[in-house]
């Protein structure tokens, strides 16, 4: 018998700008239409387990939430990850392990952002909200992921044009892209609130973001966003012919907290060292687009041909819902790869930076 995980039905909602399209819609309510879709998918078996990343709240262990706002039953656990903006890869790694271990056999994976309704935080006795919990604690670096994508621009040479080149790639490939197969409407939108047409006079005139003289603008870095995107895994003995995407290897590292854009560069190494495949038989590659200065530093050093990466845009365009993203690549993944009617054996690679010095990386093979 096959244990091996295999994605067999990948769904995401349209992804809004923080404070717009989904600015009163709680994270449960944008991440229970698409775990109920990809089950229904997948309807000849019963959903086991719902494992759902997230980053900002508001708690109370979201992904059994969502799963009973998503009508799968009271039987139905859940539990919720945070590895910050690699939450929705790792959650999906952590479901591929129970299914390979034989453990469970349909696992719904995920993740799920509301930074528009996200509760703020404060410490006791504080007399206001802090910005965001720490991603390391006293005495290590630990910078704010803006300045450290300037960091990272700086230390691998990604000039400021470069960026901007990549980030107007992003939106025209997103604009020319058909994502409906893949969307399942929330909130009366059907597509993606943020794509639009830009010119590379208009990026060229933006000031820089996070550090005075910096190449790292509002317009070549991802926006704060909403959204949610969740995949069904099953054993490869139980997808009974669906085709899908079987997880052949994943990783998760540690990287240096002052560049933790880097991440990507080990974790990928790493997966491709214990599966003996090159970049160059990789036929399509995902990775979360936070900034386009870390995606150009993270490509460079894994000599990635960018026509392969984000072929249809990425987070620059679409947007960053922080807990969502890294399955949001692997919904784009099986977009390009499976729904497209890419040969079997035909691989594809995820990949997420994450704050605090982390990088995920999973490796896909179509069946």
């Amino acid at each position: 018998m096959s244990e091996q995980p295999v994605v067999v039905a990948a769904r995401r909602t349209p992804i809004g700008t923080a404070g717009h399209a989904y600015r009163s819609l709680t994270a449960d309510r944008l991440a229970a239409p698409v775990i109920a879709a990809v089950a229904a998918e997948v309807s000849h078996l019963p959903v086991e387990d719902v494992v759902l990343g997230n980053c900002m709240g508001p708690g109370g262990n979201l992904a059994r939430v969502s799963a009973l706002a998503a009508g799968l039953g009271h039987e139905v656990p859940g539990v919720t990850v945070d590895r910050q903006c690699g939450s929705g890869l790792a959650a999906i790694l952590l479901a591929g392990q129970a299914i390979r271990a034989g453990d469970l056999e349909l696992v719904v994976a995920g993740g799920v952002e509301s930074a528009s309704t996200a509760p703020l935080r404060t410490m006791r006795g504080s007399a206001g909200p802090y910005p965001r919990a720490p991603f390391a604690p006293e005495g290590h670096p630990d910078p704010d992921m803006g300045p450290a994508a300037e960091a990272l621009a700086t230390a691998r040479g990604v000039s400021r044009e470069r960026q901007d080149a990549y980030a107007h790639r992003s939106h025209a490939l997103a604009l020319a892209a058909d994502f409906g197969e893949e969307i399942v409407p929330v909130g009366g939108r059907s597509a993606d609130e943020r794509p639009r047409a830009l010119r590379m006079a208009t990026l060229a005139r933006l000031p820089s973001a996070f550090v005075p003289g910096g190449t790292v603008t509002a317009g070549n870095s991802s926006p704060i966003s909403d959204g949610a995107a969740a995949v069904a895994l099953v054993p490869d003995r139980l997808r009974e012919g669906l085709p899908g995407l079987r997880l052949v290897a994943g990783a998760v590292v540690g990287c240096d907290p002052s560049l933790p854009g880097w991440g990507p560069v080990p974790a990928v190494r790493r997966v491709l060292g214990r599966t003996g495949v090159t970049m160059e038989q990789v036929a399509a590659v995902e990775i979360v687009e936070a900034f386009a200065a870390q995606v150009l530093a993270v490509t460079d050093a894994l000599e990635a041909d960018l026509d392969r990466v984000c072929a249809q845009g990425g987070a620059l365009a679409l947007g960053h819902p922080w807990g969502a993203t890294g399955a949001v690549v692997v919904t784009r993944l099986f977009s390009r790869l499976v729904r497209a009617g890419a040969p079997q054996g035909t691989l594809g690679l995820a990949a997420a930076a994450v704050g605090g010095g982390l990088g995920v990386a999973a490796l896909f093979e179509v069946v």
